[in-house]
């Protein structure tokens, strides 16, 4: 019974695999979320991650219990290259 209740406090990003994905990530910030639902990334932020005005950004989350629990931010075009990278492969086998 301990064990179901650890796994229940647990985020959907804590434990198994994702622990490992996860451990070279750190809070940057905190940001607040306007009443149009529009969020700020700070300047220190944005230099570290090479964000200039006009880039486009994917924003990614993850469910557990069919809610989102989890959100990340990725360039879009980087996005874009890790998915081409990921299905180009299979498309190639496919379209054989």
């Amino acid at each position: 019974m301990p064990k179901r209740a650890e796994k229940e406090s647990a985020g959907c990003c804590e434990g198994g695999a994702a622990s490992v994905r996860m451990s070279c990530c750190r809070v940057e910030a905190i940001v607040p979320i306007d009443a149009r639902g529009q969020v700020v990334l700070p300047k220190d932020v944005r230099e570290k991650a090479g964000i200039r005005a006009g880039d486009k950004l994917a924003v990614i989350s993850w469910q557990s219990g069919g809610e989102v629990c989890c959100l990340s931010l990725m360039k879009a075009d980087e996005f874009a290259t890790s998915i081409k990278s990921l299905l180009g492969p299979m498309m190639s086998e496919i379209l054989a």
